[in-house]
């Protein structure tokens, strides 16, 4: 489970080979212990949630990096190594 981004206290992770549970690409965000998937083509939350002030930042990078974490997804569904994504400042 690579961590992929660092922002604000969020934890963005991106697990290899995740395509099961969750059929869409997402991401694992974390903050303080709580946990949410995100989607990655929509953003919206698949499962868990994170406070409303992290979870708008989350979306928001999200729509920033989309295509940076399209292409992250499919490297972590064939196994092989992911790369950073620079964080929001």
């Amino acid at each position: 489970m690579p961590t992929i981004s660092m922002f604000f206290g969020i934890i963005v992770r991106m697990f290899y080979r995740d395509n099961k549970q969750h059929s869409l690409p997402h991401i694992h965000a974390e903050y303080q212990g709580e946990v949410a998937i995100f989607s990655i083509p929509d953003g919206n939350i698949l499962n868990g949630s994170l406070p409303n002030t992290k979870r708008k930042l989350v979306e928001a990078w999200i729509e920033i990096h989309r295509d940076d974490l399209l292409a992250d997804w499919q490297l972590a569904i064939e196994g092989a190594t992911v790369f950073k994504i620079k964080g929001l400042e």
